[in-house]
């Protein structure tokens, strides 16, 4: 059977890959009380169940890279599918607490695999004057994904039960998976080079033991002392692992070439603390309209919808706004107006008019779609394509442990001020996440700041400004 290649086709399975993976981080949040009843045990344990997730994903991610190029895309990209698929359904059927964390881990190797080698396929076969439409087209599913996420685990928890959540990726993925044997050339790297198993195991254990202590620090406990001190350890682990891949920077997981370009390092410095701080709402929000608006959980996450619908509508117009104003300009004044944005979500009361609040959530998901898209896209801009696959394995790993994080950050930021404001931890005061919501606000202009340095023409042939400016004067 002849393959189907076009990248539209490639494009679309890729994106629906990607909210399939992204949806099954955020869905189970609102079932973890019916879960809990089901294995018999408490719905604190069940956060287990989210961490080994994200655990395992921020451990095999960096490693993507390299295992495509071994054994091709497709091939990669398909097996990752089958595991996720596979691993869903034993999700499904897990009766105690144990066999499902299990499922969870699996899923996250195949999850692990399957968003950044998909994404390495986008940059792959999308011509680099369409990179932009692209990269859209697989970020704002998964933006989309951890909004909708909460209210739809509700609703199917509510009405149906919590395994359906689970057996919904069934379908899903038996049709990626074929689909993906069909449409999709099964490409190699041109560079074939060891494995760097150093900094993978130190690199991994930094990755994992972040994301867990901050988990645990943001958690109710009580106990700070051992999760601080396997955040040290992971900090001092992650500085070992840079400087033993100084060492052999030509095997390295850790992408020192590509850094070199501006236009790379952005989504690496400046945008991490952006993706911090704009995947803390979806997290903050929803519980301060439950504690201090009086919301039910499926209420509150309805009002996230319009951050969706935010994310979907600002899709149509990025590539003419960076044809006209390019990417520095850009990603300087949008993300200025992203941060106002988070900063009007600290100004939400009981009393806000409910047209009000749906406005200025839908206003803030517009922004972040632009900003998400626009320093994805500018990442790739320069890096050359026998680069595209380590590049691209490195930047998914930073990616994932901001993403992670960024909950954690918010969990220990609203502690820590309700802490300072004399408040419980355990029930915060609506001062306490306003607070908390302003201090993500200056997370949020990390992009903004490191653009400063960025060259004006930068990424111009990818967003066509150049073009544009040509055409203006003739």
């Amino acid at each position: 059977m002849k393959k189907i290649r076009s990248p539209f086709y490639v494009t679309a399975l890729i994106a629906s890959a990607f909210f399939m993976e992204m949806l099954d981080g955020t869905i189970i949040a609102t079932a973890l009380p019916q879960m809990a009843r089901s294995f018999h045990v408490g719905p604190v344990n069940l956060n287990i169940g989210m961490t080994a997730y994200l655990l395992t994903l921020a451990v095999f991610i960096p490693i993507s890279g390299w295992v495509a190029d071994r054994w091709g895309s497709r091939s990669v990209f398909a097996t990752a599918i089958g595991i996720f698929t596979a691993a869903s359904a034993l999700c499904g059927v897990s009766v105690t607490l144990r066999q499902f964390v299990l499922a969870r881990i699996l899923q996250g190797v195949g999850g692990a695999m399957m968003v950044p080698v998909g994404r390495l396929i986008v940059l792959r076969t999308a011509p680099r004057d369409r990179l932009t439409q692209a990269i859209a087209y697989i970020t704002w599913p998964g933006l989309s994904a951890l909004v909708i996420g909460p209210p739809l685990g509700g609703f199917i928890t509510t009405y149906a039960s919590w395994h359906w959540i689970f057996f919904l990726n069934l379908p899903i993925g038996g049709v990626a998976l074929v689909l993906a044997l069909l449409w999709i050339e099964n490409a190699q790297g041109d560079e074939q080079y060891s494995f760097d198993w150093l900094t993978f195991l130190l690199g991994g254990f930094a990755s994992g033991g972040a994301v867990y202590a901050m988990e645990e620090l943001g958690g109710e406990g009580g106990h700070w002392q051992v999760p601080f001190a396997i955040l040290t350890l992971s900090l001092m682990s992650g500085t070992v692992a840079i400087l033993a891949a100084r060492r052999h920077p030509s095997r390295s997981l850790i992408d020192f070439e590509s850094l070199k370009h501006k236009t790379y390092s952005l989504s690496i410095y400046g945008a991490s603390a952006f993706r911090i701080g704009v995947s803390v709402l979806p997290f903050l929000l929803p519980l301060m309209f439950q504690i201090t608006f009086g919301l039910s959980a499926f209420q509150s996450g309805l009002y996230l919808l319009a951050l969706f619908a935010g994310d979907l509508s600002m899709k149509a117009v990025i590539i003419p706004i960076l044809r006209r104003f390019g990417f520095r300009r850009v990603l300087i004044v949008n993300g200025v107006i992203t941060a106002a944005s988070v900063a009007m979500c600290a100004t939400l009361a009981p009393t806000t008019p409910i047209v009000l609040l749906l406005a200025i959530l839908y206003f803030h998901g517009a922004c972040r779609s632009l900003e998400f898209t626009c320093i994805t896209t500018l990442a790739f801009s320069e890096i050359e394509p026998g680069r595209m696959s380590r590049a691209n394995g490195f930047l998914s790993a930073v990616m994932q442990l901001g993403a992670g994080m960024g909950v954690a950050a918010g969990a220990i930021t609203l502690r820590l001020v309700a802490h300072a404001n004399g408040h419980s931890a355990a029930a915060p005061q609506l001062q306490d996440f306003h607070a908390a919501i302003l201090l993500m606000a200056l997370l949020v202009l990390g992009p903004a700041v490191d653009c400063l340095g960025l060259a004006h023409d930068a990424g111009s042939a990818t967003s066509g400004h150049a073009q544009a400016n040509l055409e203006a004067v003739l």
